[in-house]
């Protein structure tokens, strides 16, 4: 099947161009004379990585007061939980408090809390990667440096410290094993096979930009044709990217899309990685403490902590956001997968108006969003 929605087609948009390498742009890099410009880029030179022991920096939290707040990005509370977990058992005198919120939510959120002299988080941990870039711009974020920066994959990070990766995650297909069986899909052409019609559930690409970027790379390697025979496979559609695996391990259905996983898993489901080009889509969570943040010890402790080896090293998915962390299992590094996407991602958040246009595009598809968010209604002060 051709492809009638090439890439360029889909980026070409205002200054889609013209974006394409705004993640590599030095966070100072905002308009204006290039005496300012080089001015920054020297002070962000100046940064350098923390020295302080994992230790050291907890002592140092407890003596700032013993308290964290994180606002991250996901689509229910309860899967925050390991990580709440791993730091109480690691730094019990601290207390974290972590927000689960869409990102999409809790990012305008932080605009307002600025804006009124609100603010509640201390780390800012999202999708929303084009949030990054605007906010060191504007001079939002500590340029900080957590041990083991250096080691970071170079499209992980701003070179100035301003933001990082702390945890790579992945979106495709997934399937379950017993209702699959010897025919599983092993591609997203395969989700067009007739016997799975029905079978199908799918977080709305329109609201999750995660899920839209996955089915952007479909339609750019299947054309729209493929979007509209999926269509016509019935799929249910519900908010939030856990829903397809919790429609599988239910056994409400057979093919969940659109949902991170792992290539590591053993369960009842598989998580596709499609072989042969066919496109999956790959992306590091950035990580970032806010300037005017109430507990910057405590927030470089949670940055080292994330970025630490004993962390990467216990990724579920087994992929690091470090480059001298081996993958588990045998994977690859995730810029090793070269239908992984991991560079597009980024671009592709950067170029608002392309993404808003495939949102209204693909409702006239799947029909409008329904449903109330799946980390229920949080209002403008969570965590306070």
């Amino acid at each position: 099947m051709s492809s009638n929605f090439s890439r360029r087609r889909i980026l070409a948009v205002g200054a889609g161009a013209a974006l394409a390498g705004a993640v590599s742009v030095p966070a100072s890099a905002a308009p204006g004379s290039s005496g300012r410009a080089a001015a920054a880029v020297s002070q962000g030179s100046a940064v350098r990585e923390e020295t302080r022991s994992l230790d050291e920096l907890y002592q140092a939290a407890i003596a700032e007061g013993g308290k964290l707040v994180v606002y991250a990005g996901g689509d229910i509370d309860t899967q925050a939980d390991g990580v709440r977990a791993a730091w109480r058992a690691r730094f019990p005198e601290v207390e974290m408090t972590t927000v689960v919120d869409y990102s999409k939510f809790h990012d305008v959120r932080v605009d307002n809390q600025l804006a009124t002299g609100t603010l509640v988080p201390d780390v800012v941990q999202l999708q929303t990667l084009q949030d990054f870039t605007r906010w060191a711009r504007q001079g939002k974020l500590l340029r900080y440096k957590p041990a083991g920066f250096s080691k970071v994959y170079e499209g992980f990070k701003d070179p100035h410290g301003a933001w990082s990766a702390v945890m790579v995650i992945g979106f495709s297909f997934l399937y379950d094993v017993a209702s699959a069986g010897s025919n599983a899909p092993r591609t997203p052409l395969d989700l067009l096979d007739p016997r799975w019609k029905g079978a199908i559930a799918s977080s709305y690409p329109h609201d999750d930009d995660a899920v839209l970027y996955l089915f952007s790379l479909y339609v750019e390697r299947y054309g729209w044709d493929w979007v509209a025979r999926f269509a016509a496979q019935e799929p249910q559609f519900a908010r939030g990217s856990f829903t397809p695996r919790a429609a599988l391990e239910s056994g409400q259905k057979a093919i969940g899309v659109g949902a991170s996983g792992s290539l590591l898993a053993t369960g009842s489901w598989r998580w596709a990685v499609p072989a042969d080009g066919h496109p999956f889509m790959s992306w590091g969570q950035r990580a970032a403490i806010l300037k005017q943040a109430a507990r910057p010890e405590a927030a470089k402790l949670y940055m080292n902590w994330m970025l630490s080896t004993e962390r990467q090293q216990a990724a579920a998915n087994g992929w690091s956001v470090r480059t001298d962390v081996t993958p588990a299992g045998g994977l690859k590094p995730i810029w090793e997968y070269d239908n992984g996407n991991l560079d597009g991602f980024p671009r592709f958040m950067e170029d608002r108006a392309t993404v808003e246009r495939l949102k209204q595009t693909f409702a006239l598809y799947f029909g409008e969003v329904k449903g109330d968010p799946s980390p229920g209604v949080l209002g403008l002060h969570p965590g306070r």
